[in-house]
């Protein structure tokens, strides 16, 4: 009889997990409330400030915009569907989730992580339409298309990892029932399982892998075209402002790919740091806390609306 069959004949039907966070480290669970908590609401604060210029202000009621709106309401849902059970868990120790609330957490932010990378391709090619065809800009990128791509982005990342979450759901799980991570992690679960993983794993390499690497090919393919009509403009001062229109979403896109790519890529360990833990909150947490701050930094436009709604509160 195989390993595999003995571990069959132990497994358990589990109602709950047991989400162990930073256990090891009672003394510092406030420390760790106060500093997720922070990054929450900066999260919340910046990108609600966003989408509220980008509504207010007709000046900013164009495709790039468009797609940024889309950026920050993905990246609320993002940081919602894991921080609020962390703080809990630092708070008040609610380490527990139930079977079906890790199953949902789970899909959605395996579902959350896609969209980001088809929203950042999306965006891409906008700024190549933008730099490399700016007269025919307002015609490629009508409405019509901005919605399309939009619509896109949110339905295939709902779609791709539907397989993988209903697989996962009748999984059986054998011995204890503990998630050693800040979240219902997907590698995590997987260790947990004492089911044939090797058709889910193979459907990963596959699906996943060809359509993030389909993202980056056509990420890559927009911004070698970009590149070399800034280097083909004789003004410094034109290619100054052409570059400046897609620096803030490429800095967005290399700290998101390579975090995302970092995490996902690299070897599974057998024990999961506390380093490792931090690596993979990261992408969920950190990163979507920065994105307001990034596009608004070196964008005049947003500067501009955002003087302007201050300046109307303070009249009033």
């Amino acid at each position: 009889m195989s390993t595999w069959d003995l571990q069959r004949g132990n497994q358990t039907q589990i109602t709950e997990f047991i989400i162990l966070g930073f256990s090891d480290y009672p003394n510092l669970q406030i420390l760790l409330f106060m500093v997720f908590l922070c990054i929450y609401l900066v999260t919340l604060m910046g990108n609600f400030i966003m989408l509220t210029l980008l509504c207010i202000d007709s000046r900013l009621h164009t495709p790039m915009y468009f797609f940024l709106s889309n950026l920050a309401i993905l990246d609320v849902c993002l940081t919602s569907c894991t921080i609020p059970k962390m703080l809990s868990i630092f708070l008040m120790n609610n380490q527990s989730i139930s079977f079906w609330g890790c199953m949902t957490q789970l899909y959605l932010l395996m579902s959350f992580t896609g969209m980001e990378f088809f929203l950042l391709t999306a965006m891409a090619y906008d700024r190549y339409v933008a730099i490399c065809n700016p007269l025919r800009y307002s015609v490629i990128m009508n409405k019509r298309v901005c919605a399309l791509l939009s619509f896109i982005s949110w339905v295939v990342g709902f779609l791709d990892v539907l397989p993988h979450g209903l697989y996962i759901s009748h999984f059986s799980f054998c011995g204890h029932n503990m998630i050693n991570h800040l979240f219902c992690d997907f590698q995590t679960i997987l260790k947990l399982s004492c089911s044939d993983t090797s058709l889910l794993k193979l459907l990963m390499n596959t699906l996943d892998v060809s359509l993030a690497l389909l993202s980056l090919v056509l990420m890559l393919t927009s911004y070698s075209h970009i590149f070399y009509s800034i280097l083909k403009m004789q003004s410094v001062k034109g290619r100054y402002k052409a570059f400046s229109t897609c620096s803030s979403h490429l800095t967005v896109v290399s700290m998101y790919f390579g975090t995302v790519f970092f995490v996902y890529v690299r070897p599974m360990s057998k024990n999961v740091t506390s380093v490792d833990k931090l690596l993979d909150a990261s992408y969920n947490t950190v990163i979507p806390m920065f994105n307001p701050i990034i596009y608004s930094l070196r964008n005049k436009d947003i500067k501009a609306a955002l003087k302007k709604l201050l300046k109307g509160r303070t009249s009033s």
